[in-house]
């Protein structure tokens, strides 16, 4: 593994508005200054931008307490080919991290165009980006980082899902756009010996997070009286995961590019690696709400005497998703030496907390 210094060096990270983007822009800023970071994000509508503009503004406090590191925001989207490489050639990073993505399961349902065009056409461009960073001799991109996804495993009945099942049977559209992403970096890998590590993240969540995540979504709809809807009868499991324990895991790898080798044949062995991010300890659905609900009361957004059973219905198991999500993190664990393991009540706790804060004062 080559080890990278992240101090004195050149960062993209596209997707920096976005829930882990902007966290990760954060933790590096505190712990890794003096640092340059560039931040690219298209600030779309997929929901409200107004959380999106929020962690910018909390980026931008935090460029304030760390004035010795340099961070530069520039609105714009990966599809759009000449503006990608107009960031790589002005800037010349030296680890890209690409989180920018059309998220969702149940939205690629009905809108395919927008994953095909950001998660396909855009990783693409990235990928086409770091290729041509070394053009002429240069040093170009050390590590490419970028967001897969648990949704890759499909309906996988071996868990706790490792990096080593078979990953060839997604569900759903999202989940075959970053099956091909994890494709692409491979074949990128191998044609033009680009370091690169996916990341498997399996259901983030925590304050500022994504409103359409169930957390998130569920306490929107209590909060208007209205009921929420708990799929296959309640009978899921998730490997929730908080933030903080995500971004302190791609913070890591960012340091640690996978070793160029050359093989016997004279060409180089892909420098490819793929990881799971998750808690390794999935949680009932039915229990998730009861902590949930409990945290909600206890911070204030929900009264003491909110009747939570005339809100709840349980239905079938919707297209496209899975029951049971669980993360294998035995080689995160072993080359990082770090392992999710913030308790679901705590996350939720600090959730509850920031959304009590951010609705009473917008």
């Amino acid at each position: 593994m080559q080890r990278i210094d992240l101090k004195n060096r050149t960062i993209l990270i596209t997707g920096s508005a976005g829930f882990i983007g902007s966290n990760l822009v954060m933790r590096l800023l505190r712990m890794q200054s003096p640092i340059t970071i560039i931040g690219i994000d298209n600030l779309n509508e997929y929901y409200d931008v107004s959380i999106k503009k929020w962690r910018l503004a909390q980026i931008e406090k935090c460029v304030d307490e760390h004035s010795d590191s340099t961070y530069v925001f520039f609105k714009g989207d990966i599809s759009d080919t000449e503006f990608v490489f107009e960031m790589f050639n002005k800037y010349k990073p030296n680890v890209v991290v690409n989180l920018a993505a059309q998220v969702g399961v149940r939205n690629s349902i009905i809108n395919p165009d927008a994953y095909i065009n950001s998660n396909l056409i855009g990783f693409y461009n990235i990928l086409e980006a770091c290729r041509h960073s070394y053009d002429g001799g240069k040093e170009g991109v050390q590590h490419l980082v970028y967001a897969s996804s648990s949704s890759v495993y499909g309906k996988n009945k071996n868990v706790p899902y490792s990096i080593k099942d078979n990953v060839d049977n997604p569900v759903s559209l999202y989940a075959a756009t970053k099956k091909s992403d994890e494709l692409m970096a491979h074949a990128y890998s191998k044609l033009y010996n680009i370091p690169s590590t996916g990341l498997r993240f399996f259901t983030v969540y925590g304050p500022a997070g994504r409103p359409d995540m169930a957390y998130f979504s569920f306490t929107n709809k209590l909060v208007n009286g209205d009921n929420i809807k708990i799929f296959n009868y309640g009978n899921c499991e998730r490997d929730f995961t908080y933030v903080d324990d995500v971004v302190e895991g791609v913070a890591r790898v960012m340091q640690g590019a996978p070793d160029k080798i050359m093989g016997d044949d004279g060409l180089p062995i892909p420098p490819y690696a793929i990881y799971n991010i998750g808690n390794s300890h999935p949680e009932n659905l039915l229990d998730f709400i009861q902590i949930l609900q409990e945290e909600l009361i206890a911070a204030g957004v929900l009264p003491l005497d909110y009747d939570f059973e005339i809100h709840k219905e349980l239905v079938a198991m919707q297209s496209g998703d899975v029951s049971v999500t669980y993360a294998d993190t035995s080689e995160l664990e072993r080359d990082y030496g770090f392992k999710p393991n913030t308790p679901l009540r705590k996350g939720l706790k600090l959730f509850a907390e920031w959304y009590k804060s951010y609705y009473n004062n917008t």
